[in-house]
């Protein structure tokens, strides 16, 4: 069965992620930083919480575990194996399968470091919940991580199927759109998807989850090896970039310090 995903907004720009497969009313969500808005739409449509899955240890990705745990005790958790997270039921790294009481889909653990150290994705059904490492037309940014493991989670997830469905965890689309124009500035893929953005925030919808097919069109950060990124990157750096990694290194560092 594909399961059902929906987006539980949650802060300003968070999304949590509900997973479901009716008519089970049994679900998982991904990332709950904030246990109200979990605790309300469950309450409202008779659903019982059989898991929570962490993709890395930010208090905006696992604020409300505690709370939601008090409610439903039997959930299980599975995060990283990162001691800053607390209440995790099963630890998991690279490779390991997790299922999810009451659901048939069962999830694939990848490594995908450089956010954080020990950032985790959740790979199942086509669906990849990839946290804070690949955003819509962006990436996220390098703190307790490297730009070097961050370049190659970021690869990583470029080889799986174009069709794959990329569930991040914010609503950065139309400001990551912004600096990807100043990557590529005559892309018409990028003016397109702008447009479309544009029109799904009017209108008070999510601009994710994206395809991973449309990220390699309009991503700069999956984008490396084309001759127009590695030159904007090297205009910015000065001089020429030896590999992929530097050039994702500078495009990083381009939007830190002068679009973010």
């Amino acid at each position: 069965m594909i399961p059902a995903i929906e987006p539980i907004p949650a802060f300003d720009d968070n999304y949590i992620w509900l997973i479901s497969e009716p008519p089970s009313t049994w679900v998982a969500v991904v990332d709950p930083g904030d246990a109200d808005p979990v605790s309300d739409v469950l309450d409202r449509r008779g659903l019982e919480l059989a898991a929570i899955l962490i993709t890395h240890h930010h208090g905006d990705h696992t604020g409300g575990v505690a709370e939601l745990l008090e409610r439903w005790p039997d959930a299980l958790v599975t995060a990283p194996a990162d001691r800053r997270i607390r209440h995790a039921t099963r630890r998991v790294g690279d490779g390991d399968r997790v299922s999810v009481p009451g659901l048939d889909t069962a999830f694939e653990v990848l490594a995908v470091p450089g956010h954080t150290s020990t950032h985790i994705a959740y790979l199942g059904a086509g669906a990849l919940f990839c946290g804070d490492t690949l955003f819509a037309a962006g990436c996220g940014r390098v703190f307790d991580g490297s730009f070097e493991d961050l370049a190659a989670s970021l690869r990583r997830i470029a080889a799986l199927p174009a069709q794959t469905r990329c569930y991040c965890a914010h609503e950065y689309t139309l400001a990551n759109l912004g600096f990807a124009k100043w990557v590529e500035p005559d892309s018409a893929a990028l003016a397109e998807r702008t447009a479309e953005a544009q029109r799904l925030r009017a209108d008070g919808e999510p601009t994710v989850p994206s395809t991973l097919a449309l990220e390699l069109a309009t991503n700069p950060f999956l984008r490396t090896a084309e001759p127009g990124v590695i030159a904007a990157a090297e205009g910015f750096a000065g001089g020429p970039l030896s590999d992929e990694t530097a050039v994702f290194t500078a495009l990083r560092r381009w939007k830190d310090e002068r679009y973010d």
